[in-house]
């Protein structure tokens, strides 16, 4: 009897740029354990295939510990400098049943549980035939004309601002997802009608060549989680949630009836998000630097009892709050999106962004939402912590 859901992971030997790269350590940990890691985390794959020609690739895999991952044999035929990854999905679907694959690349490691999540609800509730990750680069892009260069994705006459600039997506590697009858059928990882998951703006770089790997060691630096399993402990912790409200709660626009009333755009999803953590009893807060009737009408409408508007040293009364409930920093999450956030972000114990915060709230959150302001961050964030509420 097959699994309705597998992850394959090609780990060849013979990388020829970075020798035994994917088992060379980055960040203090083996390549390919980041990805086992947000494979075997993901509730929709049953089973993780690690398929390797190489005897210490295999010790190594062994080492990690996982009764989900099972390392499997790879021929010479699959695993040579001009072997296709398609080779040795096809080699697989052949030997093993299962309903669906998602191919996961190693050599992306920034990957986690939550794009693979995403990749496969879509694939299930959206009609799509296969997925693939990408990620979205705001680049110019030009190419040699029959009379010179010219632009392809942009107007050189009105050269857009970067933040008006929609830009385009690429593929970043990390992973496609398809069914076993179509990968037969193709002799391709993707085909029918495809979909795409973007995944965050960093995860562009996979690790192909030494620099690729400097920049990504950072990069895995800076998310300060070490794994999945610690950052799920960071979860489990969690008593209180606070957060700001516009950006986060709002799209961050600013919206006028036609009496010049200002409105604000909320998102019903993190009204299930505040239900979903008072289950758990967890209380939400909101904290805003904005004097704003609203935030206080949305925070009523919400059940949410404390709520503090126009404050400007929100980490000062984070810590007051944490104080008086008697709780450690390491017990509260806080979610923000600028500058005014950092603080608190900083000092909390889950400190997270959302999807379209300022670089500096992202590279010092531990935990970045996969939803923009205003599209369900709170909600995201709540059913993290449900999810791992017996961790604590």
């Amino acid at each position: 009897m097959g699994y309705k859901n597998v992850a394959f992971i090609p780990v060849r030997g013979g990388s020829k740029s970075i020798p035994l790269k994917n088992i060379k350590n980055i960040n203090g940990r083996p390549l390919v354990y980041w990805v086992l890691d947000a494979a075997g985390s993901s509730k929709y794959i049953d089973r993780v295939y690690v398929s390797t020609d190489s005897t210490n690739i295999r010790d190594m895999v062994n080492a990690y510990g996982n009764d989900k991952v099972e390392i499997i044999g790879r021929s010479l035929g699959t695993a040579g400098d001009k072997s296709t990854t398609e080779s040795a999905m096809l080699e697989f679907a052949y030997k093993y049943d299962f309903e669906n694959v998602i191919l996961i690349q190693a050599t992306s490691p920034l990957t986690d549980t939550g794009d693979i999540d995403r990749g496969f609800k879509k694939l299930f509730f959206e009609g799509y035939d296969s997925i693939l990750s990408v990620t979205r680069q705001k680049r110019f892009i030009w190419e040699d004309g029959q009379d010179g260069y010219i632009p392809v994705n942009y107007d050189y006459r009105k050269r857009p601002m970067r933040q008006e600039f929609e830009g385009y997506f690429v593929e970043n590697g990390a992973f496609y997802i398809t069914s076993r009858d179509k990968l037969l059928k193709s002799g391709n990882r993707l085909s029918g009608r495809i979909g795409t998951i973007e995944m965050n703006e960093e995860t562009y770089f996979e690790i192909d060549e030494p620099a690729d790997w400097i920049i990504v060691e950072e990069l895995l630096k800076r998310k300060k989680n070490g794994s999945n399993f610690d950052i799920n402990k960071r979860f489990g912790k969690i008593k209180l949630l606070i957060t700001d409200s516009d950006g986060v709660l709002t799209d961050g626009g600013m919206y006028y009836s036609e009496d010049g009333n200002e409105l604000k755009k909320f998102n019903t999803r993190d009204g299930m998000g505040v239900q979903i953590l008072k289950e758990l009893g967890i209380d939400t807060i909101i904290i805003t630097g904005e004097n704003v009737e609203l935030v206080k009408n949305r925070a009523i409408k919400l059940g949410i009892k404390e709520y503090y508007i126009g404050i400007k040293d929100k980490g000062s009364l984070v810590k007051k709050i944490a104080q008086e409930r008697k709780l450690g920093l390491e017990q509260i999450a806080y979610i923000g999106d600028d500058i005014n956030d950092l603080e608190a972000i900083k000092i909390v114990g889950l400190g997270c962004s959302v999807l379209d915060g300022v670089e500096k709230v992202k590279q010092a959150a531990v935990y970045i939402t996969k939803a923009k302001g205003g599209e369900g961050a709170l909600r995201e964030v709540a059913e993290m912590i449900m999810k791992n509420k017996d961790t604590r």
